[in-house]
């Protein structure tokens, strides 16, 4: 449990035009409050199963909100038919080539480094 549950990295497509973005914005967004970027492109998140060490630490410590809690935020989404939940993706490299090939995509990844498929947004 190491390194996967201290370094994580918001992580989007490389042509949204964000180049911060505010802990109150990311949690309206992983909450899917907010649908689309300032502007305009639709939001699609991506997130990995409510039991991954790496999807609990972003939780925790990015959000600042327990797992369960955004997953019941979207349940409400889903049960009375106004949204829809985050696609589930199974690994790290699945969500990297899942956001790298969906304009206006966020989500988390370990530390990536120098990138051009993805772009690192920082939190503020």
């Amino acid at each position: 449990m190491a390194s996967v549950t201290h370094a994580q990295e918001v992580v989007v497509h490389p042509t949204v035009l964000q180049e911060q973005i505010s802990r109150n914005t990311l949690r309206a967004i992983f909450s899917k409050r907010l649908q689309n970027w300032p502007d305009g492109t639709a939001v699609t998140v991506f997130v990995l199963s409510d039991r991954s060490p790496l999807h609990i630490a972003f939780c925790k410590q990015i959000l600042n909100v327990f797992p369960y809690q955004l997953r019941r935020a979207w349940d409400r989404l889903v049960y009375s038919g106004t949204g829809q939940s985050p696609i589930e993706v199974d690994t790290e490299e699945e969500m990297r080539k899942r956001i790298a090939n969906t304009p206006g995509a966020i989500g988390y990844l370990p530390t990536i480094g120098q990138n051009d498929e993805l772009k690192v947004l920082p939190v503020q």
